[in-house]
């Protein structure tokens, strides 16, 4: 009885092609909806509307939660030292450490407002 040894090695082979087929349409696919999500197509991630939710996402870790500093200075009573649009400006361009652009327009005015009445 003879052995037919390239028949294993065959299926070996037709089984990796096929692999390959599926995860390369796979990735195909992937790659086409990444690009539909630069260019817009997918969904929009929308700011929140709530000025406290924004200053525990993006201020709290260096101006503490209850504002009382830490790594950035104590924002308690920060009305009475400086002007809405001083924090505005603060907020949008940076200061000292504090990155620009954390919040900028609206949003800055909102947790800006915000801060004044605490």
């Amino acid at each position: 009885m003879k052995r037919k040894p390239l028949i294993p090695f065959a299926l070996i082979a037709i089984i990796g092609i096929l692999t390959m087929i599926v995860i390369s349409s796979y990735g195909m696919n992937q790659e086409q909806a990444i690009e539909n999500q630069e260019e817009g197509g997918g969904e929009e991630q929308t700011a929140s509307a709530d000025p406290e939710e924004m200053y525990q996402n993006s201020c709290a870790s260096c101006h503490g939660g209850d504002l009382s500093g830490g790594v950035g200075p104590n924002l308690q009573g920060v009305g009475d030292r400086l002007s809405v649009d001083e924090i505005v400006s603060t907020i949008e361009n940076g200061q000292g450490q504090m990155p620009a652009g954390l919040y900028t327009g609206e949003e800055a005015q909102k947790v800006a407002e915000w801060l004044v009445e605490q």
